[in-house]
């Protein structure tokens, strides 16, 4: 952007703060790269959009979410993987419990705030809603879950005196957060939504609305906007294994627009993340559609126990980490009738036993898991 000013910092005695200028306002792309880029993304974001048309999305939107929540709980320093993220609590090892409940409760706000866009436009409201369904009954849940914060928080450092960023004081927020929404909503300036997007998470970020949980918050409301936009049908795109993978360029490219008011090179990141990110759902999807090829083929030579079979192979495309008690819900069948099943499912190379079920047996479906594993 021409003559792009990040803000200003204003001193609060013993610490200084940053208020981020207003992003409502007029804007131009002068980077010719970030032109390029922002067509390239477009395109191959319109690819991976393609599959919403011609594939059961909803099929495997769990897995996507799944992804999501466990990954950009990682950036914050979680441990939890994608097969624990489909175990019961009681599954899961007790060190872990607490890692467990906060990726649980990302996907239960992921799956609120789709819910919420059809009656709600992209708004301070439904950020409050994903804020206090992400923080109910986890670590920070006394911060305010659902409320912009009433006192100053900070990034990096154990106090303010050795921070490394200090957001605006509470004070600023509802100016800043009101800005923001004007921003996401307005229809009338010609500005590319992805560019938008970019800006908002910055913005976001930068403004650091809730005591806890921003981050958290902050990539999740890209895919949001994407679908409130009509830019994706469904929530498949996700940023933050991209985030993940490159997090120090990650926060050193947030960090460089306010240090040296450089935003075009946090869109190049940005965009790069969306080209990337959409090459790998698409090699995804195309991935899934061989192996649902592959695995109908095998469920034939099941005979008479293959009508299960396929009853169980759809769910685990839903769930892909499962016991013989849910497969014995699942065919209707008693729990040996189940294992029985597992067992025929395991020589198909279908399920494989995972080594880390604490008090049954759980089975995954290895195939599967590691097309979003790659």
């Amino acid at each position: 952007m021409k003559d792009f000013q990040a803000g200003h910092y204003v001193n609060q005695g013993y610490y200084k703060a940053f208020i981020p200028k207003p992003i409502f306002t007029n804007w131009e792309i002068a980077d010719m790269e970030v032109i390029q880029l922002l067509s390239k993304a477009d395109r191959h974001l319109g690819r991976l959009d393609m599959y919403s048309a011609y594939v059961d999305i909803d099929l495997y939107i769990s897995m996507h979410i799944a992804k999501e929540a466990t990954q950009s709980s990682r950036i914050e320093g979680t441990q939890t993987n994608i097969e624990e993220a489909f175990m019961k609590k009681s599954d899961v090892s007790p060190g872990l419990k607490d890692d467990w409940e906060e990726v649980q409760n990302y996907i239960k706000a992921m799956n609120l705030a789709v819910d919420l866009l059809q009656e709600l436009p992209f708004s301070s409201r439904l950020i409050r809603e994903v804020h206090r369904t992400l923080m109910q009954g986890v670590r920070g849940s006394k911060k305010m879950p659902g409320t912009f914060r009433t006192s100053q928080n900070w990034i990096g450092g154990a106090t303010l005196d050795d921070a490394t960023f200090v957001p605006p004081p509470h004070t600023y927020i509802p100016e800043l957060m009101s800005d923001l929404e004007k921003f996401a909503n307005d229809e009338l300036a010609p500005i590319p939504d992805l560019i938008k997007i970019a800006l908002i998470h910055y913005q976001f970020e930068t403004i650091h609305p809730f005591l806890d949980g921003n981050g958290r918050v902050g990539r999740l409301l890209i895919t949001l906007y994407l679908v409130s936009k009509g830019i994706l049908h469904k929530p498949i795109l996700y940023l933050s294994d991209f985030f993940e993978r490159h997090r120090l360029l990650y926060y050193d490219n947030l960090t460089r627009v306010r240090t040296h008011n450089d935003i075009n090179q946090w869109y190049k990141f940005f965009l790069t993340g969306v080209i990337e990110t959409a090459k790998r759902g698409i090699k995804t999807f195309d991935g899934i559609l061989r192996l649902q090829r592959a695995m109908d083929e095998r469920l034939e030579s099941l005979g008479g126990r293959s009508k299960g079979a396929k009853q169980v192979l759809e769910q685990l495309f839903k769930r892909p980490v499962t016991d013989a008690d849910q497969i014995a819900e699942i065919i209707g069948k008693s729990k040996v009738s189940a294992y029985k099943l597992i067992s025929d499912l395991e020589e198909a190379g279908i399920l494989v036993q995972l080594p880390h079920g604490r008090r049954a047996k759980m089975y995954a479906f290895k195939a599967y898991l590691d097309l979003f594993n790659e």
